[in-house]
């Protein structure tokens, strides 16, 4: 389901994904479109590919918001019916986290 969600998407500079996306297929894909694929290669691959690992330690920072955004039940039991409330109630969330630190 990757590619659908990238090709939806604005054209960018580079891709930073899991291990779980270490796949040629989207690598191939990616590399087509001059994005550059940041993913870290699985233990069984016999191809190491390159990694920019200071561009993959910013991963970090995404993770660690969405962390923060499952600890309101709102968010992660998903309360609100309608998209535009539950992106409402995500952009209020993140900006009270980011504040408090």
């Amino acid at each position: 389901m990757a590619l659908p969600l990238l090709e939806a998407m604005p054209p960018t500079q580079r891709l930073i994904a899991d291990k779980a996306y270490d796949a040629d297929r989207l690598r191939n894909w990616l590399v087509e479109r001059e994005i550059e694929p940041v993913i870290p290669g699985r233990a069984a691959r016999d191809v190491v590919y390159p990694l920019n690992r200071r561009a993959y330690r910013r991963r970090n920072i995404i993770e660690r918001m969405f962390g923060r955004l499952k600890n309101w039940k709102r968010i992660a039991t998903r309360y609100d019916r309608l998209a535009i409330n539950y992106l409402a109630a995500i952009a209020l969330i993140a900006t009270v986290t980011q504040w408090l630190g």
